[in-house]
């Protein structure tokens, strides 16, 4: 779980594309937009924010928390239809912790992305 965060990416026109494509199947949108500047999250929240610096990736990684196994597998569907490159196809992840459900992706700036559902299968 986190607050907010945030990064400079070299193309934020791609950003947008594929932030907005890929967080779709999360609920997630952009709630702010100006200035070089965008931010997505869920209604009334800013918490990923993108800033145009054109001076490269920060290499972060962020885990996005889905309510369930199918958010995480429509997430990597339209992250990977959206321009992302596969980092981990949606599955389980038993050693992180015994229901752990994950997808990862590389977004087009070399961020690793994941989304992550903790809900058991049933």
């Amino acid at each position: 779980m986190f607050d907010h965060i945030g990064f400079g990416v070299r193309d934020l026109s791609k950003t947008r594309a594929f932030y907005t494509a890929a967080l779709a199947p999360l609920g997630l949108a952009i709630r702010f937009d100006e200035n070089d500047v965008i931010a997505f999250g869920p209604p009334n929240k800013w918490a990923l924010w993108f800033y145009g610096r054109g001076d490269g990736p920060t290499g972060v990684h962020i885990a996005l928390k889905a309510e369930t196994r199918a958010q995480v597998n429509a997430f990597h569907a339209a992250a990977i239809t959206a321009g992302g490159k596969d980092n981990g196809p949606p599955g389980p992840r038993p050693h992180y912790t015994p229901t752990y459900y994950g997808a990862f992706v590389i977004d087009p700036d070399g961020h690793n992305l994941e989304a992550v559902c903790y809900a058991d299968e049933a």
